[in-house]
C-alpha cells in the first residue's frame, strides 16, 4: 500500500504579478515564484495539499497548500529585494510619491511596506491607497490616512471604508458641550446611587 493517499490533481491558469506572486483565485491566497518569472503566464497545478506552478515544462515552484484569504506563502529566495534587482516598483517609488500626497499618506505608505516580511507582498495595497487620490484628491486622502493610523489599521480596506463613508471630514478635536434640557423625567447619576 502507499504511504500517501491518492490526490486528485486540478489545474488553473495566471500570471506571476510584479511582487513576485500569483494568485490563487480558488483560495485567494498568494504564492511566491522566482522574480526573473514575473510577467510570465503561468500554469498552477494543485491537489488538496500542494500547490506547484510551471511555465512551460518547467516547474517554478511548490508550495503546501494554504487556504488563508489573502495571505502570503513566501520562499525568500523568490524575492527580488534579496538581490540587485529593481523593478519598476519599489517601496522609494512609493514613500516619495505619498510624500507628495501628504505627510500622513507618506507615513501611512511606511507602516504597510513595514508590515509585510518582504515589502514586495505591500505594493498591491500601496498601490490601491495611492492611485485613491484621482477619486478624491491629496487632502481627503491624507486625512483619511491620518483617521486609518489613530485606528491602528493598515490596509486599503480602511481607507476606501474612511472615504467612502466620509470619516475622513471628521473633526475630533472640537468638542461639543451637548446643553441637556431641564426635565422632570431626566434621573442624573445621584439616582442610581
Amino acid at each position: 500500500m502507499p504511504l500517501k493517499r491518492y490526490e486528485i490533481k486540478s489545474y488553473a491558469k495566471g500570471t506571476v504579478h510584479k511582487n513576485s506572486h500569483i494568485y490563487f483565485s480558488k483560495d485567494k491566497h498568494y504564492y511566491s515564484v522566482p522574480y526573473n518569472h514575473i510577467g510570465k503566464r503561468i500554469k498552477i497545478i494543485y491537489s488538496d495539499s500542494l500547490v506547484e506552478i510551471f511555465h512551460k515544462l518547467e516547474r517554478l515552484a511548490a508550495h503546501p497548500r494554504e487556504r488563508k484569504k489573502y495571505a502570503y506563502t513566501t520562499i525568500k529566495e523568490h524575492m527580488p529585494s534579496h538581490h540587485r534587482f529593481i523593478s519598476e516598483w519599489s517601496s522609494e517609488k512609493f514613500i516619495a510619491w505619498a510624500g507628495h500626497i501628504g505627510e500622513n499618506c507618506k507615513e501611512y505608505i511606511i507602516k504597510i511596506l513595514d508590515k509585510k516580511q518582504h515589502p514586495e507582498q505591500s505594493y498591491k495595497s500601496c498601490l490601491g491607497v495611492l492611485h485613491l487620490t484621482k477619486k478624491v484628491g491629496n487632502v481627503r486622502l491624507d486625512n483619511a490616512c491620518k483617521r486609518a493610523m489613530d485606528y491602528g489599521a493598515y490596509n486599503y480596506n480602511i481607507i476606501e471604508r474612511i472615504l467612502k463613508n466620509g470619516w475622513d471630514a471628521l473633526d475630533e478635536n472640537i468638542e461639543q458641550e451637548i446643553d441637556m434640557p431641564n426635565h422632570g423625567n431626566i434621573r442624573g447619576g445621584h439616582y442610581y446611587k
